[in-house]
């Protein structure tokens, strides 16, 4: 992929990574940081672009990976491990993300693909239907029914 091509197909891409970022990350320093790394990853695989059927999809999941990235490594940098048994004691020093993260993924994994292509891929609902082959009755409980069990489990860890 040549300059002119990349300027005019990955280029306008731009703004809705940057409301994705957003939307992940809550900040808009880092945000624009993530952006700018996700648009030069997709600059140095530039001339691969051209076999991806759809490269807007794959900005998306690089986005993302770059923002697991970063919640990975200041986790790290705060001292904060993942460990599935020690549910009581250090919660309350857990961010809430890193809280919801470890509760996303306990749920079924239905649910939770579901909800993180809706939630944090930003896919739309016809386009979930399309990859699941679930109907939209499926879908719209299924999402209702990751969301309760988010909300519910929040609650009860944050409680504790």
């Amino acid at each position: 992929m040549d300059l002119e091509t990349f300027n005019h197909k990955i280029i306008p891409m731009r703004q809705m990574l940057l409301t994705r970022a957003r939307q992940l990350l809550g900040n808009d320093s880092d945000a624009e940081d993530l952006v700018q790394e996700t648009m030069l990853k997709l600059w140095y695989i530039r001339d691969q672009l051209d076999s991806h059927s759809c490269p807007e999809a794959l900005a998306r999941t690089i986005l993302r990976n770059k923002a697991h990235d970063l919640w990975r490594r200041r986790r790290e940098q705060t001292g904060l491990t993942r460990d599935a048994g020690a549910e009581s004691g250090s919660i309350e020093a857990r961010s809430d993300m890193a809280l919801i993260e470890e509760i996303i993924e306990r749920l079924p994994p239905l649910q939770r693909d579901i909800l993180r292509m809706k939630e944090i891929d930003g896919y739309e609902a016809e386009e979930i239907i399309a990859i699941t082959g679930c109907s939209p009755t499926a879908l719209r409980q299924n999402l209702s029914r990751a969301r309760r069990k988010i909300r519910e489990e929040f609650i009860r860890l944050s409680k504790q």
